[in-house]
C-alpha cells in the first residue's frame, strides 16, 4: 500500500476534514501532526497557520517548495506555482518535471539527472524520486567497486599486533597476562563514506514504500553487510576523504549529507518529526535561469558571474555590496548587461504589474554603478500576462530597464531571445 501523498503548490493551502474548493483536504491526525511542524521552531518561514472563521485553521504554504514526511507516513508535496488553477494531475506532473530540473541546478544538491524514461515519476511522489535518484548513483558506485581503507582498530587479542596499549592493558589486563590490548590498522570496507552510505539506506529503507526502491536499497544493504551504521554523522562526514581516489563518492556524499541531516534550506531533526527537503523558488529560479543562460551563451563570446560582488553603493567606504544575481561581460568590447530574476508571479490586474518599486530601485543602482547597456528584471512568464510584448521603462537620464519573461516549459527559446537582445546592444 503507498504512503498518501497530499500536493499543493506555493501559498495552496490545507484544512482539516473539510472538503473546499481551493484547499488541500488533510484527515484531522495528519493536519495536526502538520500543525505541530508549523509551530516547531524552525518552519514558520515555511508554512503559515492562522484561522478563518468557519473554515477553523488553515495551514498554508509560502515560497518554499519540496516535501515534508509526517511521523504517520503521509507526504505533503509542494510544487511550484505556476498556473492560476491547477485543474488536473497533468498540470502537477508539469509542475514536478520543472521543480525537478529546477533542482538539478542548484550548487548545494547533487549534480544528478531524472530518473530513466522507465521510471514513472508522473506516478511518483518527490521524496521517492530523490530516492530513486540516489539509489541510480549508488548502484553504479558498486558497481565500480566500494573503497576500502585503513582503520585504526583497538582489540583485546590473545597475541601482539600493531602497538600495545600500555594503559589499557594494565586496566583491562591485570589479571590476565596471556591478553594483549593492542591497535592496529586494518585494511577494511567499514571506512566513514561507507558507513554514511549504510546510514542513509537504513534510514531511507524505513521512509520509501516504493517497491523497486525498497528492493534496490535491501538489495545494497546486503552488499554492505561489513559495513557499521555511523556512530556520529558529524565526525563521519569530518573523517571523510576527497581526494581524487574518491571522485567517484563525491555526489553520493551530497545526497547522504541531503538524507541524514534533512539538509535542503531547513534542518529539521529527530525520528518523530518532520523530515523536511524545502528549498525557497526565488533561489531555485536564480539558479536555473543562470545554469540556462551559461548554457545559451556558452563560449568565449561572453563572461557570465553570477552573484556578482565586484561593486558597492559606497565604494570607498565599502557600504551596501551589491550583488546582482547575474552579470555578462561581453568580450569583444566589454560591454556589461546585469540580469535579475524576480520569481513572482505579475498580473496586469495590479499596479505596473505587481513590478515593486524598491526592485527598480535596485536595478537604477545596478546600471549607474556597472554602466550597464542594459538592465532586466526576468520573471517567469505566467497566463495573466502579455509576456510577447515587450515592457521597457526609459528614465531621462539614460536609465533603462527591461522587464522579460521566460517561459519555463521552453526556456532555452527565452535564453535565445535574451542572447539576441544583448547582441543588438
Amino acid at each position: 500500500m503507498g504512503k498518501r501523498v497530499y500536493t499543493t503548490t506555493e501559498y495552496g493551502s490545507f484544512l482539516s476534514e473539510k472538503h473546499i474548493d481551493g484547499y488541500v483536504t488533510l484527515p484531522d491526525r495528519t493536519f495536526q501532526q502538520l500543525r505541530q511542524f508549523v509551530l516547531s521552531d524552525q518552519s514558520s518561514q515555511l508554512l503559515g497557520l492562522t484561522s478563518k472563521g468557519a473554515l477553523g485553521e488553515v495551514i498554508t504554504a509560502k515560497n518554499y517548495v519540496g516535501i515534508i514526511v509526517l511521523p504517520d507516513g503521509a507526504v505533503i508535496q509542494i510544487l511550484p506555482k505556476i498556473y492560476s488553477v491547477v485543474k488536473d494531475d497533468k498540470a502537477h506532473s508539469k509542475s514536478k518535471k520543472l521543480l525537478l530540473q529546477m533542482l538539478k541546478t542548484l550548487r548545494e544538491a547533487p549534480n544528478h539527472t531524472l530518473p530513466p524514461a522507465q521510471v514513472d515519476i508522473v506516478n511518483m511522489d518527490v521524496l521517492e524520486i530523490f530516492i530513486r535518484m540516489f539509489l541510480d548513483e549508488l548502484l553504479l558506485l558498486v558497481q565500480r567497486g566500494l573503497k576500502c581503507g585503513y582503520e585504526n582498530v583497538q582489540e583485546n587479542l590473545n597475541l601482539i599486533k600493531g602497538k600495545l596499549l600500555f594503559s589499557q592493558q594494565l586496566r583491562k589486563n591485570f589479571a590476565h597476562q596471556e591478553r594483549c590490548y593492542v591497535a592496529y590498522d586494518a585494511f577494511t570496507i567499514n571506512r566513514p563514506e561507507n558507513r554514511l552510505i549504510k546510514s542513509t539506506l537504513l534510514i531511507l529503507e524505513r521512509k520509501s514504500v516504493n517497491e523497486k526502491n525498497r528492493r534496490d536499497i535491501r538489495m545494497l544493504l546486503q552488499t554492505m553487510e561489513q559495513v557499521d551504521r555511523s556512530r556520529s554523522i558529524e565526525r563521519d562526514f569530518a573523517q571523510c576523504v576527497s581526494d581524487r581516489s574518491m571522485k567517484d563518492y563525491r555526489n553520493i556524499l551530497r545526497w547522504c549529507r541531503i538524507f541524514l541531516t534533512n539538509h535542503s534550506f531547513t534542518s529539521f531533526t529527530g525520528q518523530e518529526r518532520a523530515f523536511a527537503l524545502l528549498y525557497p523558488m526565488e533561489k531555485l529560479f536564480e539558479s536555473y535561469i543562470a545554469a540556462q543562460l551559461k548554457r545559451s551563451l556558452g563560449g568565449e563570446a561572453y563572461r557570465i558571474t553570477a552573484q556578482d560582488r565586484s561593486h558597492w553603493l559606497f565604494e570607498t567606504s565599502k557600504k551596501f555590496q551589491l550583488r546582482p544575481d547575474l552579470v555578462v561581460h561581453r568580450r569583444i568590447d566589454g560591454a556589461v548587461f546585469v540580469l535579475d530574476t524576480k520569481w513572482k508571479l505579475l498580473n496586469k490586474t495590479q499596479r505596473n504589474l505587481g513590478i515593486s518599486q524598491a526592485d527598480m530601485y535596485q536595478m537604477y543602482a545596478y546600471q549607474k554603478k556597472y554602466g550597464a547597456e542594459t538592465v532586466t528584471l526576468l520573471y517567469p512568464k505566467t497566463e495573466w500576462v502579455d509576456a510577447d510584448e515587450p515592457l521597457d521603462f526609459h528614465g531621462e537620464d539614460g536609465f533603462h530597464v527591461l522587464v522579460r519573461f521566460v517561459d519555463l516549459f521552453r526556456v532555452q527559446e527565452s535564453m535565445t531571445e535574451l542572447q539576441k537582445l544583448m547582441e543588438e546592444r
